[in-house]
């Protein structure tokens, strides 16, 4: 009548941790001649706040209000700018993905440009801390005629807190389409020792920071002596940059071993190829 397995055998159980879930909906169309909010949803620690801006398109500001990401968090962002409207959209700081002890953080991004539209995807960097775990998949459809800015970037730690990454997990994934055809598919895989792995000529070269920006707009190829333009006066002695153009698209890679000159890079080199200014939280 009694169990006969000791209490003490079956060990204690392992504590269930809180973890995000959020998502966030935005969409953007014209209207009186204006860009203007269409529809917003947010659940969860997913958040859009939407500052007023002067002399610039609308911008939206993606919040992740848990502070950070670890194993088995998630969070999604649906972005919808509809035929002949313009939008940028952001982030209020760099997002961070600290250590997991169980499990991976899923960040998914879904972006859609209509006709003769413009959307400017323009987040803050991603800090990776020792150990942590990641995978961000971006999708994007446009139309043909639609105008398309993306930009990411990688932080390995930061060195001038002295911290170190030893191991880290972290998958990113991009997808582009046009019309429905693919134009663009990018994946980037660190596992193991980041160090190693960027170690080489063709990876980073021993740099720790990193940055993809693409330019998805029919005339792509017309602007690359410019876009090569913007890059002048960068700080080669932490920093490389290169770009290049086709079908439709320019890419520029970045790489460097210090975030603060590849933030100041970015900065100068958006500014002046976008000629306007980036969201004031990028100066905060």
């Amino acid at each position: 009548m009694y169990d006969a397995v000791p209490a003490s055998a079956q060990g204690p159980r392992p504590l269930a941790m809180q973890r995000v879930d959020g998502v966030a909906r935005i969409r953007f169309a014209r209207s009186g001649g204006k860009t203007r909010l269409d529809d917003l949803f947010q659940s969860g620690a997913a958040k859009i706040r939407l500052p007023r801006v002067y002399g610039a398109p609308p911008t939206a500001v993606l919040l992740n209000t848990a502070g950070g990401l670890t194993g088995g968090d998630r969070l999604g962002f649906d972005i919808d700018v509809e035929s002949d409207a313009h939008a940028i959209v952001t982030s209020q700081t760099a997002e961070r993905a600290y250590r997991s002890s169980d499990g991976t953080a899923n960040v998914r991004v879904t972006l859609q440009a209509g006709q003769a539209s413009t959307l400017e995807w323009l987040p803050q960097e991603t800090i990776l801390f020792d150990r942590s775990r990641l995978k961000r998949t971006v999708t994007a459809d446009m139309h043909a005629t639609a105008r398309l800015m993306l930009l990411e970037t990688v932080v390995l730690g930061r060195t001038a807190m002295g911290e170190q990454v030893n191991s880290v997990f972290f998958k990113d994934s991009w997808r582009i389409r046009r019309d429905g055809n693919l134009v663009f598919a990018d994946d980037i895989r660190l596992d193991g020792n980041p160090a190693e792995i960027l170690a080489g000529p063709a990876t980073g070269n021993g740099k720790h920071v990193f940055a993809t920006f693409a330019d998805c707009v029919p005339d792509a190829e017309d602007r690359l002596n410019f876009a090569r333009s913007c890059l002048e006066g960068i700080p080669e002695n932490t920093t490389r940059a290169a770009t290049s153009a086709w079908n439709g698209m320019l890419v520029a890679r970045f790489v460097s071993s210090d975030s603060r000159d590849l933030r100041t890079t970015l900065m100068s080199f958006l500014t002046r190829y976008r000629a306007a200014e980036l969201p004031r939280v990028w100066h905060c």
